[in-house]
């Protein structure tokens, strides 16, 4: 049943060949069904290739470029993941900028499974608690996140989960997120914490 939850949000959805389907499509069925305007945001033009499981899924069509996108004319943004969704995404500068962008204007960011890679390249989980799936729980310590094993954490705005059987938990705290909109101070926080834990 359709809510009117996120009536008048515009939620950026970034991703290109490689995302895992069912991490795109039903975070985002979700967010359309609670009033939101979804648009696929991709470094790639016309279509890009979704990844069920073992195989190559459907294609999904792009709304918007990349080079065209700016974070301030999104009030949120999903990063699906998928292994090759995000390890591509992560060596483009301008993707990894778009992500970084959000996280400086205190936009809610919601990353599933891979997707929380962006995450560690935006300079975004310092000082945070998050989750991933278990392979990325490294790179996100080494970047100064605290991470653990649950099926969503949530930490000022920023919605984590670790995989497709999280969704529906996933999409409960992304859309209770995206409702409460931007935590201004959130960056400014998150560097004093790790300048303080530095001098000790």
């Amino acid at each position: 049943m359709a809510t009117t939850k996120l009536n008048g949000k515009r939620i950026a959805i970034l991703a290109t060949d490689g995302v895992e389907q069912v991490e795109l499509t039903e975070p985002r069925k979700a967010l359309d069904e609670a009033g939101a305007k979804t648009v696929v945001v991709s470094p790639k033009s016309g279509r890009i290739k979704g990844w069920q499981h073992d195989h190559w899924g459907d294609e999904i069509p792009v709304d918007l470029a990349l080079e065209s996108a700016t974070a301030e004319t999104f009030d949120a943004l999903l990063l699906p993941g998928g292994v090759m969704n995000p390890d591509r995404l992560r060596g483009n500068k301008q993707a990894v900028q778009f992500v970084k962008n959000f996280f400086d204007a205190g936009k809610p960011i919601a990353a599933i499974c891979h997707g929380p890679w962006m995450l560690v390249e935006a300079d975004a989980v310092r000082g945070r608690s998050v989750t991933s799936w278990p392979s990325l729980q490294t790179d996100l310590r080494n970047a100064g996140a605290d991470w653990s094993d649950q099926e969503v954490v949530t930490d000022e705005g920023i919605v984590t989960s670790r995989k497709p059987d999280d969704i529906p938990a996933f999409n409960r705290k992304m859309i209770e997120e995206f409702a409460e909109g931007r935590h201004p101070d959130r960056h400014v926080t998150a560097r004093t914490t790790a300048r303080t834990e530095a001098r000790f």
